[in-house]
């Protein structure tokens, strides 16, 4: 796949959180909607392209997110702690 904006191959995918805030003053008291897609970089020129996840286009469209409705998605490279 070739970037879009400098149409270079070196391109790398990546986890990513993300929040997305509801803009303009009447929104200031609304939480954002925390979303977890991957995203691709281009290693060339810094352009990076996500999609946001269908689970978190409703919060979006209604404008009215909770932080429980937007988990975290279980994943086997996250990282884990030890107990002492």
């Amino acid at each position: 796949m070739y970037c879009p904006s400098c149409q270079s191959s070196n391109q790398q995918e990546f986890t990513a959180e993300i929040i997305i805030h509801f803009s303009g003053l009447e929104n200031i008291d609304k939480p954002g909607v925390w979303v977890f897609p991957r995203v691709s970089v281009c290693l060339d020129c810094g352009s990076s392209h996500f999609a946001t996840p269908k689970t978190e286009l409703p919060l979006l469209a209604t404008g009215a997110p909770t932080f429980a409705a937007s988990p975290r998605p279980e994943s086997g490279d996250q990282c884990r702690t030890r107990a002492s």
